[in-house]
């Protein structure tokens, strides 16, 4: 990977050949297809459970008699949750294997998710939230450790995407699904349903995803961990990728929180299924996701990066239209650039790192789901305080964070390509 298309603030020299020993799986070879289809199952599992309240945040308002940025805290606590504790879960799966952990944080969390619906309390329900949102640390960051290990580099952005369509498929139908159902049966029968298509995500992956080939148990000692942590932390490169990440996630977090509140309102005024509906937006998430590989061939990455941020803000700035179709059409761009993104980002962060891929990928998913629930808390309290137009400033101010993040690391480049070739970390 070159500082040209990254910002890195290191010079690379161009990217190794790959042997034609190497028995690390590629498109159309042995075991591809049923990983991919494991991965996408797997994030079809946790972007559904992970935000299974965010479509039905107005009825649970109402059945607990709270503002919005109260009922924020059921989204906020998930992914808060999983922040907190990704960085762990990734030492395990250094040491006990990525498959092992993937399987046991899903097989927790759909166990969590049959209990969820059964709260009490709106606090019980944040409280069963934010467990469910630990549980699932163990998945994203294994993940990406997982693909960078078994998958040749030339196709791990794709395959990346492809896990990253997973997510965006998952955020969509546990939306789509729940909406319609609560407003037949109720948001706790909606999110009963959602654990139910958990539990055949989890089983199905476990079932499918190969055996890894290529991993190498590493140590649980936790100078080693901290040592690992504070080097990636050192790299400018992975700091710029991390910060970039929270800050799409912050735009992505905020909008979908709020925007059932402002369809339910006047002048829309839809219905509880209509607003779930809305959510099949996603479906150009997981195109966008799927083919950031090509957009990065094409425009490199800081290329894609700019086309991924300025797509955000210009649907951001059209969804403040008082027409639907204008609203709509906001989403769109909104999620399109939102997948693209982070795809790249987390794409980036992968192959940038040449040791303690986990905890490299772990910190990536912390930022990123930090920004998720500063998102939603943020974007809830500005829509409370400013209507739409306040979670829409929100937004704006985070993409232009990453211009301003991927600019710097374009001048760092320039510098270091001044300075002549250096070693790889």
């Amino acid at each position: 990977m070159t500082p040209a298309s990254t910002g890195a603030s290191t010079i690379v020299g161009a990217a190794p050949s790959v042997s034609p020993s190497d028995s690390r799986m590629t498109p159309g070879g042995p075991g591809y297809r049923r990983m991919s289809f494991a991965l996408f199952l797997a994030g079809v599992a946790t972007f559904a459970l992970l935000y299974s309240t965010q479509a039905l945040l107005p009825l649970i308002s109402g059945e607990f008699g709270v503002a919005a940025s109260e009922a924020s805290w059921t989204v906020a606590a998930a992914t808060g949750g999983l922040a907190l504790f990704v960085l762990p879960m990734s030492a395990l799966s250094e040491r006990y294997g990525r498959r092992t952990v993937m399987t046991a944080s899903l097989v927790i969390a759909v166990a969590l998710s049959l209990l969820v619906p059964f709260a009490p309390s709106l606090t019980a329900l944040v409280v069963l939230r934010a467990l469910q949102g630990a549980a699932l640390a163990g998945l994203p960051a294994s993940a990406t450790a997982y693909l960078a290990e078994e998958v040749r580099p030339r196709a791990l952005v794709t395959a990346i995407g492809l896990f990253v369509a997973g997510n965006s498929v998952g955020g969509m139908s546990g939306r789509v699904i729940t909406g319609w159902v609560a407003q037949e049966w109720g948001w706790r029968v909606a999110l009963g349903v959602i654990g139910a298509i958990a539990v055949a995500c989890a089983v199905a992956f476990r079932v499918l995803l190969p055996a890894p080939r290529h991993f190498r148990a590493g140590s649980l000692r936790p100078l080693v961990l901290a040592r690992t942590v504070r080097d990636h932390l050192a790299d400018p490169l992975l700091r710029r990728l991390y910060a970039i990440g929270a800050l799409f996630m912050t735009v992505f977090g905020g909008v979908y929180t709020v925007i059932g509140y402002r369809l339910t309102e006047a002048p829309f005024s839809l219905p509880q299924g209509i607003v779930g509906s809305i959510f099949l937006v996603y479906l150009v998430g997981t195109v966008s996701a799927s083919t950031a590989g090509r957009l990065v061939g094409r425009l490199g990455r800081r290329g894609a990066l700019y086309l991924a941020g300025g797509t955000t803000a210009a649907g951001l700035l059209l969804s403040l239209a008082g027409s639907l179709a204008l609203v709509l059409l906001g989403l769109v761009l909104i999620t399109a650039g939102f997948f693209a993104g982070h795809a790249v980002a987390s794409s980036a962060v992968s192959k940038a790192a040449t040791s303690g891929r986990a905890q490299a990928s772990a910190l990536y998913q912390s930022a990123y789901y930090i920004g998720s629930s500063a998102g939603s808390t943020a974007g809830a309290m500005a829509f409370h305080a400013a209507g739409w137009a306040g979670t829409v400033g929100v937004g704006v101010l985070a993409v232009l964070g990453v211009v301003t993040i991927t600019v710097s690391g374009s001048r760092a480049a320039r510098v270091a390509a001044r300075r002549g070739p250096v070693p790889v970390h």
